[in-house]
């Protein structure tokens, strides 16, 4: 009997200790107000006004129709009084956020508002420091010069995947915008890389504010129901991925979250108005990055526009091409029929080729898709880890290390053809 309850009261101290430990670690999760008691406050002031100043840059010098090569290498330097920015590529991302309907006005007064930034601490391995908006619509990440450097020298044909799938669920670097953005009833976040080495989270308890962004195996047992949009999301992983693959790039992440539909944004018909705004968002001209003009990504439909006409409750006419649409959260098709030279038409994507969607009337469409029951925030992120002598490395040790094991350090092709499989089986 003593040995027993010895026994039981060492079990009991152990359970005590690390209870306490993930609380401290939840303690430490979550959002802080970077205030003027904060260590990084002085740090977001100058970031604040080395970004104001940059953009104010490209309001007063907006990019030309066409960039040219030196755009892609342009470094600007601008001197502050206590330090020292430089922006690298600035018309090339203005032209990237015009693409997205964001105007330059509207990025600057996000990121360079008198309210303070949010600092967001997680349960990442990464060491990199992480800034919100206090909006919560931009993610500020600290990169290395390696991460930079590789950014950089890949920028150009990471525009041309942009013009070739302006729906790509691959966009912001740097400043990134957040894809679990409007988060007001966001009930589970998940970081997914088709693995299991290291890819479970302990849940934050019941009730608790702390975010925590859960992993592969916290998801096992749950699937992402899509419905009609299914094929659509298989298609653009398996675009992105390999676009990634190509760069010989690893370790990249799928962010997943999700919150449950209200009952009069369940099953809604696609109405006449719904289905012009919605078919306009996604064939729109400027939501590609070789476009200049408004941007309609996710831009907004002007209200005299009478360009789309509808047939009937299930296809609606381009001028002369007609977009069959299965249903509210079905994939436009697109069938041609011999359009005029310099017609909307004429300049009409290809939406198969291009894998687009219907896009939603959200703040955040490129990265929301409604399933049946629940409203999924879907993006890919951190695309910066290249397959490199190191990386291999690690990859041997890890086989030794992990046998029979899944783990993130593999090859650029089979880190691509696992997460598309692990998006194959977690979704219906």
């Amino acid at each position: 009997m003593e040995m027993s309850a010895a026994a039981g009261h060492r079990q009991r101290s152990v359970k005590r200790r690390r209870w306490g430990g993930l609380r401290q670690q939840w303690m430490l999760l979550g959002l802080f107000e970077i205030d003027q008691q904060h260590e990084f406050y002085g740090l977001t002031c100058m970031m604040k006004e080395g970004l104001a100043a940059a953009t104010q840059n490209t309001i007063d010098n907006p990019p030309a129709n066409e960039l040219p090569d030196d755009d892609f290498r342009l470094k600007v330097t601008q001197i502050h009084k206590d330090f020292t920015m430089e922006t690298f590529a600035g018309p090339v991302f203005s032209r990237l956020r015009g693409t997205l309907g964001m105007t330059e006005q509207e990025y600057q007064q996000a990121l360079c508002s008198e309210n303070c930034y949010l600092q967001f601490i997680s349960n990442s391995k990464s060491k990199a420091d992480f800034f919100l908006t206090n909006d919560k619509r931009f993610f500020l990440k600290t990169q290395n010069k390696r991460e930079i450097k590789f950014l950089l020298s890949n920028l150009k044909i990471y525009m041309e995947h942009l013009r070739k799938y302006p729906h790509s669920l691959l966009k912001y670097f740097i400043v990134m915008q957040s894809v679990f953005y409007p988060d007001d009833r966001i009930n589970a976040r998940y970081d997914i890389k088709g693995c299991e080495v290291s890819r479970w989270t302990e849940p934050a308890p019941e009730g608790s504010q702390i975010i925590v962004v859960l992993k592969d195996l916290n998801f096992e047992g749950q699937s992402i129901t899509l419905d009609q949009q299914r094929p659509w999301l298989l298609r653009q992983v398996e675009i992105d991925t390999h676009f990634l693959r190509r760069l010989n790039v690893l370790d990249y992440s799928l962010l997943v979250a999700h919150q449950p539909l209200h009952h009069d944004e369940r099953h809604q018909s696609l109405s006449f108005a719904t289905l012009i705004m919605r078919t306009k968002k996604s064939v729109n001209a400027g939501s590609s990055p070789v476009h200049t003009g408004t941007a309609a990504v996710p831009g907004s439909v002007p209200e005299d526009d009478s360009t789309l006409l509808l047939c009937n409750t299930e296809s609606c006419s381009f001028k002369q091409s007609k977009v069959e649409v299965a249903s509210s959260g079905g994939t436009p098709q697109i069938y041609t029929e011999h359009p005029r030279p310099g017609s909307d038409a004429a300049a009409l994507p290809d939406f198969q080729a291009q894998n687009r969607r219907l896009l939603p009337n959200f703040k955040n469409p490129l990265h929301v898709i409604d399933g049946p029951e629940q409203r999924y925030f879907i993006g890919i992120i951190d695309i910066f880890t290249v397959y490199s002598f190191k990386k291999r490395l690690e990859h041997l040790w890890k086989r030794l290390r992990h046998p029979g094991r899944s783990f993130s350090t593999v090859s650029p092709q089979t880190y691509c053809l696992r997460l598309c499989r692990w998006v194959q089986d977690h979704t219906k």
